[in-house]
């Protein structure tokens, strides 16, 4: 039991989830701050912690039977990862529960070693009965996102109930690494829990990870060999990459230097050519204007809740509210970057709808903009992408059947 009690994957497990529920930080600052970790144990306590947060709400519903009051907080987080374990995770009942009444012990919380004994094995019994009574999809949505996204709620909760799968964009006249599907859009993708960096051509540098949906914005933009082309808030550089692919002279801006550096790396095991800029781009000006501009600009990340299930716990109505000055801001700047008759692609990863439409409208409003709106010929795979308004709005229900894809909303604008 002492050695189980140190298992360093749930342990890690339970330091992810509680600095996403109890600090608010993402899933990805969290990670990188776990040191001495193999990468197979850090890999499996990213799942774990996963699994947690995509499903929380349907696990707190299956452990409140058998709860006769609410347990201190560090005390629920051993009984989501036992629950998890038992019912999402398809771990034996007599590990899953050894390793949580060892991880409790081990987390100084010996007293309530009984009772995580106790309730887990009734979870092993009944567990799975009571997960299929329940409204996964309303439970594991908080209830302002829900509201916010209206008609598509159910749908788009439904679709993250899963972990997403792997997608790559590939370098002009790459192969694929074996084992993915080619998608409609160009992406290949692999099944979800898929390890990049161990794929064969990983380290030559033909590929990145990149969501299908993601890989629309740049795609939009149609960047031509020769043109001076901006990415604002360019990092990590995906985006960076498909349109320094097209043979445009790519010019990329990011305001966060750790971000920079990351994307720099990216880009150099990429053995792509691109002018990168440590500046904010709502103030920053070039010395010549630009033919085209991308603009993905910073959001709430609502979109991406299927690959970043602490995206869910750890945004509130308000951090909305404060990012849409930010992209008001961010969208009179590319308006002073372009030539007369350059084009815009803006972009967020949201499903919010103050972060999408309302902000065009305000920038046709106000600034020397004319609307340029897409119409199904753009997207002819993905025709139902196109609103009536002609924006892009991608959802995570879309291809489901192929496992589904990130929450996008795309406009076109053209300089005056």
């Amino acid at each position: 039991m002492a050695d189980a009690g140190r298992d360093p994957t749930r342990s890690a497990a339970f330091d992810l989830i509680n600095a996403v529920l109890s600090a608010r930080r993402s899933l990805d600052d969290a990670l990188a701050a776990l040191s001495g970790l193999e990468p197979r144990d850090r890999a499996a306590a990213h799942r774990i912690a996963g699994a947690v947060l995509r499903r929380l709400g349907s696990l707190d519903a299956v452990l409140e039977p058998f709860l006769k009051k609410v347990p201190p907080d560090p005390v629920r987080h051993v009984l989501r990862i036992g629950a998890a374990s038992l019912l999402l995770l398809d771990t034996p009942p007599h590990a899953a529960v050894a390793t949580a009444v060892a991880l409790a012990r081990h987390r100084g919380l010996a007293p309530f070693a009984g009772l995580v004994n106790a309730v887990l094995r009734r979870v092993a019994e009944q567990g799975a009965d009571l997960l299929a009574q329940i409204d996964g999809p309303r439970l594991d949505t908080p209830p302002w996102l829900w509201t916010a996204w209206s008609r598509d709620a159910r749908a788009t909760a439904k679709a993250h109930l899963t972990e997403a799968p792997l997608d790559l964009s590939l370098l002009p006249a790459i192969t694929p690494p074996e084992g993915g599907e080619a998608l409609p859009n160009g992406s290949w993708r692999y099944p979800a829990g898929a390890r990049v960096t161990e794929m064969e051509g990983f380290a030559e540098g033909g590929f990145w990870v990149q969501d299908a949906a993601a890989s629309l914005a740049a795609r939009l933009l149609n960047a031509q060999p020769g043109e001076r082309v901006a990415d604002l808030c360019a990092a990590p550089g995906g985006k960076t990459a498909q349109l320094a692919a097209t043979g445009a002279h790519v010019t990329a801006i990011e305001l966060n230097p750790q971000r920079m550096a990351r994307m720099a790396e990216n880009l150099a095991r990429l053995h792509l050519n691109v002018e990168l800029i440590q500046a904010d781009a709502a103030s920053w000006r070039p010395e010549e204007l630009f033919d085209a501009i991308l603009l993905d600009a910073p959001c709430s990340a609502t979109g991406t809740i299927r690959r970043h299930p602490d995206v869910a716990h750890i945004k509130r109505p308000q951090d909305v509210q404060k990012l849409v000055p930010q992209q008001d801001r961010l969208l009179a700047a590319a308006a002073a970057m372009l030539k007369p008759g350059g084009r815009l692609i803006y972009a967020v990863c949201s499903l919010q709808p103050e972060e999408g439409a309302p902000r065009i409208a305000r920038a046709r409003a106000q600034l020397p903009f004319h609307y340029a709106p897409f119409t199904p010929a753009d997207l002819p795979f993905l025709p139902e992408a196109i609103t009536e308004e002609g924006h892009v709005q991608t959802l995570p229900s879309f291809w489901s059947e192929r496992g589904g894809m990130d929450g996008f909303f795309i406009a076109r604008l053209r300089r005056v």
